[in-house]
C-alpha cells in the first residue's frame, strides 16, 4: 500500500491510482502498459507537450552547470535570461519580475505587493475585492481571496474577509454596478480576477468588454487590478494573454503552469514600477519581505528561459489558432448531444455541463464521469457534473476525435 497523501483525493472511496512511467507530446504511458491521452494538460500545465525536446535539453545543461543557489542578494543567468525574456512579451508597463514556486505562490506575493504598495504609500488600504466562484489557490492569503465552499470550510477560522462582487451576467452590468460601488464607498486597495475563465469554479466565461470595464473602474478609483492569469496564459485563452482581449494591462500580473511549458514548478508576479517603487527606499522596512528556499531555482529558469524561446522562434500562435478551431467545433457538437448544456468555449479551451439534478463540484455524476473516462484511457478531471477539455497544442486531430467520442458515449450512457 503506498504512504502517499493525494492532493484533492478522498482515499476513502478507494478509486484506483494508475502510475504513470512516462510522457510523450499529449500522451501519458502507464506501468501497466496504457496510453492515456491527456485532455487537461496535466492539471492544465503542459503547454507544447510532454518532454519537450528544447525544454528538456535546457534542463540538462543546467544540471551540469548550477543545481541551486540562494536568491536573497544574488543572481545567476538564467533568472536573468527568464527576466529579460519576460519583459520582451509581456506588456511593456509591466517592468518587475517577482520569482516564486507555484499559482498559489505568485497569488500570495501579488496580494502583499499590493497591500505594501498602499502601506508604503500612506494610503492604507487594506479590502480586496474578488468575483462570486473565483479560485485562487490553496494557500491562506489564495483560499481568502477565492470562493468560499467545500474547498475552504474546514479552514474558515483562517481566513481574512474579503468584498465580492457577482459573476458577470448578460452584459455584466451585475458585476460593475457592484464593483462601482465598492471602489466608490469602501476604498479598496485591489481588485483580484481570473481573466475571462474562471477554472476552478466551472470554466465560467465572461466576455473581454467586461474585464476591461472592470479595469477602467479600478483604475477611475485608484484600486490596484490584479490579474492572475495563472491558468488563462501562456496562450490557453487563444492569446498570450487573457487580458490582451480586453487590452487591459494589470497593475500586477500573476503567471505559472505553462511558466516552464508545464516541466517544472516556477512562478513569476510581474508588476508596475509604481508598485515597485513603493518599497524602494533606504529605509530596510520596506523591503519586500517574501521569499522561499527555492526562489528562481536555477533548473526551472532554465525550463522557462527554453519555452519563452519556443514563443520567440517557433509557430506557437498557429498551432494555438488549430486546437482553438477544433476545440470550439467539438464544444458545439457535444452541445446538441442529449444531456448536455451549455456548451462552450474559449481559446484552447472547451466545457459543457451535464445535466444532473444535483450539479456542482461535489455532483454524484463527478465521480462516475471520472471513472469513465480512466477506463477509456483519456484524462479529463471533471468539475463536478461539468466536463471540460484543455489539452496541450501539441494534440493531433485523431487523439482530439478521441477525446470527443468518450465524452460523447459519457453522454449517451
Amino acid at each position: 500500500m503506498s504512504a502517499i497523501w493525494h492532493p484533492f483525493t478522498q482515499h476513502g472511496l478507494g478509486e484506483p491510482i494508475p502510475l504513470v512511467e512516462r510522457a510523450e507530446g499529449a500522451t501519458l504511458h502507464t506501468a501497466d502498459g496504457r496510453r492515456v491521452i491527456d485532455g487537461i494538460s496535466s492539471w492544465w500545465v503542459t503547454t507544447h507537450g510532454h518532454n519537450h525536446p528544447r525544454i528538456m535539453a535546457a534542463i540538462r545543461d543546467q544540471t551540469e552547470r548550477l543545481d541551486q543557489v540562494i536568491f536573497a542578494g544574488w543572481t545567476h543567468q538564467p533568472a536573468e535570461t527568464v527576466a529579460q525574456g519576460l519583459r520582451a512579451l509581456m506588456p511593456p508597463e509591466l517592468t518587475r519580475v517577482f520569482f516564486s514556486d507555484s499559482g498559489s505562490t505568485c497569488v500570495e506575493v501579488a496580494l502583499k505587493m499590493a497591500l505594501g504598495f498602499h502601506a508604503h504609500t500612506g494610503t492604507r488600504r487594506s479590502n480586496i475585492i474578488v468575483m462570486e466562484h473565483s479560485y485562487h489557490g490553496d494557500t491562506i492569503g489564495t483560499m481568502s481571496v477565492g470562493e468560499r465552499g467545500v474547498f475552504n470550510a474546514a479552514y474558515a477560522p483562517m481566513l481574512f474577509d474579503v468584498d465580492t462582487i457577482p459573476f458577470p451576467i448578460a452584459d455584466g452590468d451585475n458585476t460593475l454596478s457592484a464593483l462601482t460601488a465598492l471602489c466608490r464607498d469602501t476604498h479598496p486597495a485591489a481588485l483580484i480576477v481570473e481573466p475571462l475563465v474562471l477554472g476552478a469554479g466551472g470554466m465560467l466565461f465572461y466576455s473581454a468588454d467586461i474585464l476591461r470595464q472592470m479595469a477602467d473602474i479600478c483604475r477611475a478609483h485608484d484600486v490596484l487590478f490584479i490579474a492572475d492569469e495563472v491558468m488563462t496564459g501562456w496562450g490557453r485563452t487563444g492569446t498570450l494573454l487573457a487580458c490582451e482581449q480586453a487590452g487591459v494591462v494589470p497593475d500586477i500580473l500573476c503567471l505559472a503552469k505553462g511558466l516552464t511549458g508545464g516541466s517544472m514548478p516556477l512562478a513569476v508576479t510581474m508588476a508596475s514600477e509604481a508598485i515597485y517603487a513603493a518599497h524602494l527606499s533606504t529605509d530596510r522596512t520596506k523591503t519586500f519581505f517574501h521569499s522561499s528556499s527555492f526562489t528562481a531555482n536555477p533548473i526551472a529558469c532554465a525550463a522557462a528561459a527554453a519555452n519563452i524561446a519556443i514563443w520567440q522562434d517557433e509557430p506557437v500562435r498557429a498551432r494555438i489558432a488549430a486546437l482553438a478551431a477544433r476545440q470550439a467545433a467539438m464544444a458545439e457538437r457535444l452541445g446538441t448531444l442529449p444531456g448536455a448544456a451549455n456548451p462552450r468555449a474559449c481559446g484552447t479551451i472547451a466545457a459543457i455541463d451535464v445535466i444532473a439534478p444535483d450539479g456542482g463540484y461535489l455532483s454524484r455524476l463527478g465521480p462516475r464521469l471520472l471513472a469513465h473516462f480512466r477506463q477509456a484511457d483519456v484524462l479529463l478531471r471533471p468539475l463536478g457534473n461539468t466536463i471540460y477539455v484543455l489539452p496541450p497544442y501539441c494534440l493531433d486531430e485523431t487523439d482530439h476525435a478521441r477525446i470527443e467520442a468518450v465524452i460523447g458515449n459519457a453522454l449517451a450512457d
